[in-house]
Protein backbone atom coordinates (compact mmCIF):
# COMPACT_ATOMS: atom_id res chain seq x y z
CA UNK A 1 0.00 0.00 0.00
CA UNK A 2 1.32 3.70 -0.87
CA UNK A 3 2.04 5.77 2.20
CA UNK A 4 -0.45 8.67 2.44
CA UNK A 5 1.72 11.69 1.07
CA UNK A 6 2.08 14.40 3.85
CA UNK A 7 1.01 17.90 2.57
CA UNK A 8 2.03 21.45 3.21
CA UNK A 9 -0.10 24.29 1.59
CA UNK A 10 1.02 27.62 0.66
CA UNK A 11 -0.65 30.88 0.45
CA UNK A 12 0.26 34.58 -0.59
CA UNK A 13 -1.18 37.76 -2.28
CA UNK A 14 0.61 40.40 -3.09
CA UNK A 15 -1.31 42.97 -1.86
CA UNK A 16 -4.08 42.64 1.07
CA UNK A 17 -5.68 46.27 0.93
CA UNK A 18 -8.02 45.75 3.54
CA UNK A 19 -5.96 43.79 5.79
CA UNK A 20 -8.77 41.00 6.12
CA UNK A 21 -6.88 38.25 4.68
CA UNK A 22 -10.02 37.12 2.47
CA UNK A 23 -8.04 36.47 -0.64
CA UNK A 24 -5.78 34.13 1.29
CA UNK A 25 -9.27 32.45 3.24
CA UNK A 26 -10.24 32.22 -0.41
CA UNK A 27 -6.64 30.04 -1.57
CA UNK A 28 -7.06 27.87 1.18
CA UNK A 29 -10.40 26.57 0.69
CA UNK A 30 -9.35 25.74 -2.94
CA UNK A 31 -6.14 24.12 -1.65
CA UNK A 32 -7.71 22.00 0.87
CA UNK A 33 -10.19 20.68 -1.50
CA UNK A 34 -7.55 19.26 -3.96
CA UNK A 35 -5.74 18.01 -0.64
CA UNK A 36 -9.01 15.90 0.46
CA UNK A 37 -9.81 15.24 -3.47
CA UNK A 38 -6.41 13.30 -3.48
CA UNK A 39 -6.30 11.54 -0.11
CA UNK A 40 -3.30 13.33 1.13
CA UNK A 41 -3.15 14.96 4.95
CA UNK A 42 -2.25 18.40 5.39
CA UNK A 43 0.40 18.43 7.99
CA UNK A 44 1.78 22.20 7.71
CA UNK A 45 0.28 25.65 6.18
CA UNK A 46 2.85 28.80 5.32
CA UNK A 47 1.44 32.37 4.68
CA UNK A 48 3.41 35.41 3.35
CA UNK A 49 0.16 37.77 3.22
CA UNK A 50 0.47 41.00 0.98
CA UNK A 51 3.99 39.86 -0.23
CA UNK A 52 5.32 40.56 -3.47
CA UNK A 53 7.17 37.35 -5.38
CA UNK A 54 8.38 39.32 -7.87
CA UNK A 55 12.06 40.87 -6.32
CA UNK A 56 14.18 37.87 -5.82
CA UNK A 57 15.48 39.90 -2.25
CA UNK A 58 12.20 40.48 -1.01
CA UNK A 59 12.15 38.53 2.57
CA UNK A 60 9.55 36.44 2.36
CA UNK A 61 8.83 34.77 6.34
CA UNK A 62 6.66 31.67 4.71
CA UNK A 63 7.80 30.93 1.43
CA UNK A 64 11.55 30.40 3.90
CA UNK A 65 10.42 28.47 6.18
CA UNK A 66 8.55 26.13 3.62
CA UNK A 67 11.87 25.46 1.79
CA UNK A 68 13.38 24.85 5.05
CA UNK A 69 11.03 22.47 5.77
CA UNK A 70 10.68 20.29 2.89
CA UNK A 71 14.71 20.14 3.09
CA UNK A 72 14.71 18.94 6.58
CA UNK A 73 11.88 16.10 4.87
CA UNK A 74 8.58 17.14 6.74
CA UNK A 75 6.02 17.14 3.96
CA UNK A 76 6.55 15.19 0.42
CA UNK A 77 3.46 17.47 -1.17
CA UNK A 78 2.77 20.96 -2.03
CA UNK A 79 -0.37 22.43 -3.14
CA UNK A 80 -0.91 26.38 -3.94
CA UNK A 81 -3.48 28.10 -5.87
CA UNK A 82 -1.54 29.45 -8.85
CA UNK A 83 2.40 28.58 -9.75
CA UNK A 84 2.71 32.49 -9.85
CA UNK A 85 1.68 32.38 -5.94
CA UNK A 86 4.58 30.33 -5.29
CA UNK A 87 7.08 32.36 -7.41
CA UNK A 88 8.17 34.54 -10.18
CA UNK A 89 11.31 33.45 -10.01
CA UNK A 90 12.54 31.03 -13.15
CA UNK A 91 15.74 29.84 -10.23
CA UNK A 92 13.25 29.13 -7.52
CA UNK A 93 11.06 27.29 -9.99
CA UNK A 94 13.86 25.23 -10.97
CA UNK A 95 14.51 24.25 -7.64
CA UNK A 96 11.37 22.91 -7.05
CA UNK A 97 11.25 21.02 -10.68
CA UNK A 98 14.41 19.23 -9.77
CA UNK A 99 12.70 18.34 -6.04
CA UNK A 100 9.71 16.80 -7.80
CA UNK A 101 11.82 14.99 -10.47
CA UNK A 102 14.79 13.70 -7.91
CA UNK A 103 12.87 13.43 -4.39
CA UNK A 104 9.29 12.61 -5.71
CA UNK A 105 7.94 16.06 -4.56
CA UNK A 106 4.45 16.44 -5.68
CA UNK A 107 3.75 20.28 -6.42
CA UNK A 108 -0.19 20.81 -7.80
CA UNK A 109 -2.22 24.25 -7.88
CA UNK A 110 -5.71 24.16 -6.87
CA UNK A 111 -6.15 25.66 -10.66
CA UNK A 112 -5.11 22.75 -12.27
CA UNK A 113 -2.91 24.24 -15.03
CA UNK A 114 0.42 22.88 -13.83
CA UNK A 115 1.34 19.43 -11.76
CA UNK A 116 4.97 19.29 -11.63
CA UNK A 117 4.82 15.78 -11.17
CA UNK A 118 4.02 15.46 -15.02
CA UNK A 119 6.23 16.31 -17.81
CA UNK A 120 3.45 18.05 -19.17
CA UNK A 121 3.14 20.11 -16.23
CA UNK A 122 6.81 20.79 -15.83
CA UNK A 123 6.78 22.15 -19.15
CA UNK A 124 3.69 24.22 -18.66
CA UNK A 125 5.27 25.45 -15.50
CA UNK A 126 8.54 26.90 -17.32
CA UNK A 127 6.30 28.57 -20.26
CA UNK A 128 4.09 30.40 -18.01
CA UNK A 129 6.58 31.53 -15.43
CA UNK A 130 8.69 32.65 -18.39
CA UNK A 131 5.52 34.65 -19.86
CA UNK A 132 4.56 35.80 -16.28
CA UNK A 133 7.90 37.14 -15.78
CA UNK A 134 8.55 38.62 -18.93
CA UNK A 135 5.47 41.14 -18.08
CA UNK A 136 6.81 42.00 -14.60
CA UNK A 137 9.97 42.79 -17.00
CA UNK A 138 7.67 45.34 -19.33
CA UNK A 139 5.52 46.66 -16.69
CA UNK A 140 8.84 47.73 -14.56
CA UNK A 141 9.98 49.23 -17.60
CA UNK A 142 6.65 51.32 -18.35
CA UNK A 143 6.72 52.61 -14.85
CA UNK A 144 10.62 53.85 -14.78
CA UNK A 145 9.46 55.57 -18.44
CA UNK A 146 6.51 57.01 -16.90
CA UNK A 147 8.44 58.26 -13.38
CA UNK A 148 11.36 59.91 -15.65
CA UNK A 149 8.57 61.83 -17.38
CA UNK A 150 6.94 62.71 -14.10
CA UNK A 151 10.70 64.26 -13.28
CA UNK A 152 11.37 66.33 -16.37
CA UNK A 153 7.78 67.65 -16.56
CA UNK A 154 8.52 68.51 -12.58
CA UNK A 155 6.08 66.67 -10.95
CA UNK A 156 5.90 64.91 -7.88
CA UNK A 157 6.66 61.05 -7.93
CA UNK A 158 3.81 58.89 -7.20
CA UNK A 159 3.57 56.37 -4.54
CA UNK A 160 3.65 57.31 -0.89
CA UNK A 161 2.85 60.83 -0.09
CA UNK A 162 6.00 63.20 0.80
CA UNK A 163 5.49 64.80 4.79
CA UNK A 164 4.25 68.06 4.01
CA UNK A 165 2.67 68.06 0.82
CA UNK A 166 -0.23 65.97 -0.61
CA UNK A 167 0.27 63.24 -3.13
CA UNK A 168 -0.62 65.96 -6.03
CA UNK A 169 2.26 68.19 -4.13
CA UNK A 170 0.08 70.49 -2.87
CA UNK A 171 1.39 71.73 0.99
CA UNK A 172 0.06 70.31 4.04
CA UNK A 173 0.38 73.50 6.12
CA UNK A 174 0.75 71.74 9.35
CA UNK A 175 3.48 69.40 8.02
CA UNK A 176 5.34 71.74 6.14
CA UNK A 177 5.46 73.64 9.51
CA UNK A 178 6.97 70.71 10.83
CA UNK A 179 9.56 70.08 7.96
CA UNK A 180 10.06 73.88 8.23
CA UNK A 181 11.05 73.19 12.32
CA UNK A 182 13.10 70.62 11.47
CA UNK A 183 15.44 72.03 9.23
CA UNK A 184 15.88 75.14 11.42
CA UNK A 185 16.78 73.58 14.87
CA UNK A 186 19.27 71.11 13.13
CA UNK A 187 21.12 74.18 11.56
CA UNK A 188 20.85 75.51 14.86
CA UNK A 189 21.66 72.47 16.82
CA UNK A 190 23.75 70.30 14.78
CA UNK A 191 22.31 66.91 16.42
CA UNK A 192 19.93 64.63 14.91
CA UNK A 193 19.24 63.09 18.15
CA UNK A 194 18.45 66.68 19.35
CA UNK A 195 16.26 67.83 16.84
CA UNK A 196 14.45 64.09 17.28
CA UNK A 197 13.96 64.47 20.77
CA UNK A 198 12.87 68.20 20.88
CA UNK A 199 9.72 67.06 18.54
CA UNK A 200 8.59 64.21 20.78
CA UNK A 201 9.35 66.32 24.06
CA UNK A 202 6.39 68.95 21.84
CA UNK A 203 4.07 66.29 21.47
CA UNK A 204 4.68 66.30 17.81
CA UNK A 205 4.30 63.26 16.27
CA UNK A 206 5.05 61.41 12.55
CA UNK A 207 2.21 61.41 10.21
CA UNK A 208 2.10 57.89 11.32
CA UNK A 209 1.32 58.64 15.13
CA UNK A 210 5.26 57.93 16.20
CA UNK A 211 8.22 59.31 18.05
CA UNK A 212 10.75 61.03 15.92
CA UNK A 213 14.10 59.18 15.65
CA UNK A 214 17.24 60.65 14.43
CA UNK A 215 16.95 58.52 11.04
CA UNK A 216 13.65 60.10 10.10
CA UNK A 217 15.06 63.44 10.82
CA UNK A 218 18.04 62.73 8.10
CA UNK A 219 15.29 61.47 5.90
CA UNK A 220 13.70 64.32 5.39
CA UNK A 221 16.91 66.85 5.47
CA UNK A 222 18.29 64.78 3.16
CA UNK A 223 15.35 64.81 0.85
CA UNK A 224 15.75 67.68 -1.87
CA UNK A 225 12.31 68.09 -3.03
CA UNK A 226 11.62 70.33 0.13
CA UNK A 227 13.37 72.22 -1.82
CA UNK A 228 11.77 72.23 -4.37
CA UNK A 229 14.13 70.01 -6.71
CA UNK A 230 13.07 67.17 -9.00
CA UNK A 231 14.14 63.84 -8.23
CA UNK A 232 14.44 60.75 -10.24
CA UNK A 233 15.40 57.39 -8.59
CA UNK A 234 16.91 59.52 -6.00
CA UNK A 235 19.05 61.20 -7.62
CA UNK A 236 18.03 65.36 -8.57
CA UNK A 237 17.63 65.95 -12.67
CA UNK A 238 18.53 69.84 -12.29
CA UNK A 239 14.70 70.28 -12.99
CA UNK A 240 12.74 72.57 -10.39
CA UNK A 241 9.68 70.66 -8.82
CA UNK A 242 6.28 71.80 -9.93
CA UNK A 243 5.28 72.58 -6.14
CA UNK A 244 5.98 75.56 -3.41
CA UNK A 245 9.71 74.75 -1.87
CA UNK A 246 9.73 74.29 2.07
CA UNK A 247 12.89 75.67 2.27
CA UNK A 248 15.27 77.78 0.42
CA UNK A 249 17.75 76.07 -1.75
CA UNK A 250 20.52 78.29 0.46
CA UNK A 251 18.84 76.54 3.84
CA UNK A 252 19.04 73.21 2.13
CA UNK A 253 22.53 73.27 0.88
CA UNK A 254 23.78 74.59 4.19
CA UNK A 255 21.96 71.18 5.76
CA UNK A 256 23.85 68.83 3.12
CA UNK A 257 27.35 70.89 4.12
CA UNK A 258 26.90 70.10 7.59
CA UNK A 259 25.85 66.51 7.03
CA UNK A 260 28.90 65.67 4.33
CA UNK A 261 31.06 67.99 6.33
CA UNK A 262 34.47 65.56 6.37
CA UNK A 263 35.59 67.13 9.58
CA UNK A 264 32.24 66.06 11.58
CA UNK A 265 31.40 62.25 12.87
CA UNK A 266 28.52 60.66 12.50
CA UNK A 267 27.40 58.30 15.23
CA UNK A 268 24.98 55.61 16.51
CA UNK A 269 23.51 58.19 18.31
CA UNK A 270 22.41 59.93 14.97
CA UNK A 271 24.68 63.29 16.18
CA UNK A 272 26.35 64.77 12.91
CA UNK A 273 28.86 66.81 15.49
CA UNK A 274 31.27 66.38 17.70
CA UNK A 275 30.49 65.39 21.41
CA UNK A 276 33.45 67.77 23.14
CA UNK A 277 34.85 70.79 22.53
CA UNK A 278 38.33 70.05 21.43
CA UNK A 279 38.10 66.30 19.93
CA UNK A 280 39.09 66.70 16.36
CA UNK A 281 40.36 70.40 16.82
CA UNK A 282 42.88 70.46 19.16
CA UNK A 283 46.15 69.68 17.62
CA UNK A 284 49.02 67.54 19.60
CA UNK A 285 51.94 70.11 20.31
CA UNK A 286 54.47 67.89 19.23
CA UNK A 287 53.33 65.71 16.12
CA UNK A 288 50.55 68.30 15.05
CA UNK A 289 48.01 65.71 14.72
CA UNK A 290 44.44 66.34 16.00
CA UNK A 291 43.64 65.07 19.00
CA UNK A 292 40.88 62.38 20.05
CA UNK A 293 38.76 62.20 22.73
CA UNK A 294 38.87 59.12 24.54
CA UNK A 295 37.05 57.15 27.77
CA UNK A 296 38.09 58.44 30.66
CA UNK A 297 37.58 61.77 29.80
CA UNK A 298 40.69 62.50 28.06
CA UNK A 299 42.60 63.84 25.22
CA UNK A 300 44.77 61.72 23.68
CA UNK A 301 47.24 62.06 20.73
CA UNK A 302 46.15 59.32 18.14
CA UNK A 303 48.93 57.16 19.10
CA UNK A 304 49.03 57.68 22.86
CA UNK A 305 52.82 58.65 22.60
CA UNK A 306 52.28 62.43 23.22
CA UNK A 307 49.46 63.68 24.86
CA UNK A 308 47.48 62.16 27.37
CA UNK A 309 45.15 65.25 28.56
CA UNK A 310 42.22 65.47 31.52
CA UNK A 311 39.49 66.93 29.40
CA UNK A 312 37.81 69.11 31.49
CA UNK A 313 40.14 71.31 32.54
CA UNK A 314 41.60 72.47 29.09
CA UNK A 315 38.18 73.20 27.88
CA UNK A 316 37.42 75.28 30.77
CA UNK A 317 40.97 77.05 30.24
CA UNK A 318 40.07 77.09 25.98
CA UNK A 319 36.58 78.76 26.82
CA UNK A 320 37.85 81.33 29.50
CA UNK A 321 40.82 82.36 27.00
CA UNK A 322 37.87 82.91 23.85
CA UNK A 323 35.34 84.50 25.78
CA UNK A 324 38.11 87.00 27.36
CA UNK A 325 38.79 87.58 23.37
CA UNK A 326 35.09 88.31 22.62
CA UNK A 327 34.93 90.80 26.02
CA UNK A 328 37.79 93.30 23.97
CA UNK A 329 36.15 96.70 22.84
CA UNK A 330 38.02 95.69 19.03
CA UNK A 331 35.38 92.50 19.18
CA UNK A 332 33.82 94.01 16.09
CA UNK A 333 37.14 93.41 13.62
CA UNK A 334 37.12 89.57 14.01
CA UNK A 335 34.68 89.92 11.46
CA UNK A 336 36.93 91.25 9.15
CA UNK A 337 37.37 88.49 7.41
CA UNK A 338 33.89 86.94 7.08
CA UNK A 339 32.82 90.07 4.64
CA UNK A 340 32.37 87.56 1.95
CA UNK A 341 28.44 86.23 0.87
CA UNK A 342 27.94 82.72 0.92
CA UNK A 343 25.83 82.89 -2.23
CA UNK A 344 28.71 81.80 -4.87
CA UNK A 345 29.33 78.97 -2.72
CA UNK A 346 25.76 77.63 -2.52
CA UNK A 347 25.73 78.07 -6.60
CA UNK A 348 28.55 76.70 -6.85
CA UNK A 349 27.60 73.42 -5.57
CA UNK A 350 24.17 73.89 -7.09
CA UNK A 351 26.19 73.56 -10.14
CA UNK A 352 28.09 70.58 -9.91
CA UNK A 353 24.87 68.86 -8.27
CA UNK A 354 23.28 69.97 -11.90
CA UNK A 355 26.21 68.79 -13.43
CA UNK A 356 25.89 64.99 -11.47
CA UNK A 357 22.53 65.41 -12.77
CA UNK A 358 23.78 65.91 -16.53
CA UNK A 359 25.76 63.14 -16.39
CA UNK A 360 23.43 60.28 -14.65
CA UNK A 361 21.01 61.23 -17.65
CA UNK A 362 23.78 61.02 -20.46
CA UNK A 363 24.58 57.48 -19.14
CA UNK A 364 20.87 56.30 -19.12
CA UNK A 365 20.66 57.67 -22.50
CA UNK A 366 23.58 56.13 -23.70
CA UNK A 367 25.38 59.28 -24.73
CA UNK A 368 28.81 57.77 -22.54
CA UNK A 369 29.98 54.20 -21.69
CA UNK A 370 30.50 53.29 -18.56
CA UNK A 371 34.63 53.99 -17.73
CA UNK A 372 33.77 57.83 -19.46
CA UNK A 373 30.78 58.35 -17.07
CA UNK A 374 32.92 56.73 -13.84
CA UNK A 375 35.66 58.87 -14.48
CA UNK A 376 33.08 61.89 -14.85
CA UNK A 377 31.25 61.20 -11.93
CA UNK A 378 34.10 60.62 -9.65
CA UNK A 379 35.43 64.50 -10.56
CA UNK A 380 32.26 65.89 -9.69
CA UNK A 381 31.51 64.25 -6.77
CA UNK A 382 35.47 65.54 -5.47
CA UNK A 383 34.12 68.67 -6.92
CA UNK A 384 31.04 68.85 -4.74
CA UNK A 385 33.29 67.63 -1.57
CA UNK A 386 35.63 70.66 -1.96
CA UNK A 387 32.62 72.84 -2.53
CA UNK A 388 30.61 72.02 0.30
CA UNK A 389 33.88 72.08 2.62
CA UNK A 390 34.41 75.32 1.24
CA UNK A 391 30.37 75.97 2.74
CA UNK A 392 30.84 74.97 5.67
CA UNK A 393 34.11 76.96 6.30
CA UNK A 394 31.76 79.76 5.43
CA UNK A 395 28.94 79.06 7.50
CA UNK A 396 31.49 78.84 10.48
CA UNK A 397 32.11 82.02 9.69
CA UNK A 398 28.29 83.01 9.77
CA UNK A 399 28.36 81.12 13.70
CA UNK A 400 31.39 83.80 14.62
CA UNK A 401 29.45 87.11 13.32
CA UNK A 402 25.98 85.84 15.06
CA UNK A 403 28.26 85.32 18.61
CA UNK A 404 30.38 88.99 18.01
CA UNK A 405 27.18 90.64 17.10
CA UNK A 406 25.50 89.53 20.15
CA UNK A 407 24.96 92.18 23.19
CA UNK A 408 27.17 90.41 25.24
CA UNK A 409 29.82 88.31 22.95
CA UNK A 410 31.68 86.74 25.83
CA UNK A 411 28.66 85.43 27.31
CA UNK A 412 27.00 84.43 23.94
CA UNK A 413 29.93 81.96 23.27
CA UNK A 414 29.71 80.78 26.71
CA UNK A 415 26.07 79.58 26.45
CA UNK A 416 25.99 78.88 22.55
CA UNK A 417 25.37 74.74 21.66
CA UNK A 418 28.77 73.07 21.71
CA UNK A 419 28.74 73.31 17.72
CA UNK A 420 28.60 76.65 17.57
CA UNK A 421 31.57 77.06 20.22
CA UNK A 422 33.64 74.63 18.29
CA UNK A 423 33.10 77.04 15.14
CA UNK A 424 33.93 80.24 17.12
CA UNK A 425 37.20 78.57 18.29
CA UNK A 426 38.24 77.11 15.14
CA UNK A 427 37.57 80.46 13.51
CA UNK A 428 39.39 82.24 16.03
CA UNK A 429 42.27 80.44 17.44
CA UNK A 430 44.81 76.92 16.81
CA UNK A 431 45.08 75.25 20.25
CA UNK A 432 47.81 73.00 20.48
CA UNK A 433 48.16 70.42 23.60
CA UNK A 434 51.39 69.72 25.39
CA UNK A 435 52.25 66.76 27.68
CA UNK A 436 50.84 67.66 31.10
CA UNK A 437 52.84 66.89 34.69
CA UNK A 438 51.84 63.49 35.52
CA UNK A 439 50.24 63.12 38.46
CA UNK A 440 49.84 66.63 39.29
CA UNK A 441 46.43 68.63 40.32
CA UNK A 442 47.27 71.79 39.62
CA UNK A 443 46.73 73.05 35.96
CA UNK A 444 49.65 74.57 33.95
CA UNK A 445 48.35 76.85 31.10
CA UNK A 446 51.47 76.88 29.84
CA UNK A 447 51.01 73.23 28.83
CA UNK A 448 48.03 74.86 26.40
CA UNK A 449 48.96 77.31 23.56
CA UNK A 450 46.36 79.05 22.03
CA UNK A 451 47.68 81.10 19.04
CA UNK A 452 45.71 83.47 17.30
CA UNK A 453 44.43 83.12 13.47
CA UNK A 454 44.89 85.64 11.17
CA UNK A 455 44.73 89.10 12.71
CA UNK A 456 42.71 87.92 15.85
Amino acid sequence: MTPTRKAAVYLRISLDATGEGLAVDRQRKECLAIVKARGWDVTREYVDNSISASDARKNRPGYDALVRDFQAGHYDALVCYDLDRLTRQPRQLEDWIDAAESRGLALVTANGEADLTTDAGRLFARIRLAVARSEVERKSARQRSAARQRSELGKPPLGVRLTGYTPRGELVPEEADIVRRIFDEFLDVRNLRRVARSLTEDGVLTRRGKPWHPSTVQTILRNPRYAGRAVYQGQQTGQRGAWVPIVTDAEYEAVQAILDNPERVANSTGSTERKHLGSGLYLCAVCRQPLSAWSGARYRCRDGAHVNRSRGPVDNYVRAVIAARLSRPDVANLLAPTTATTAPLHEEVARVRRRLARLDADYDADFIDGPRYKAARDRARADLARAQTALAAAQTHGELSAVVTAPDPAQAFLTAPLATQRAVVDALAVVALSKGTRYSRTFDPETVKIEPKGNH
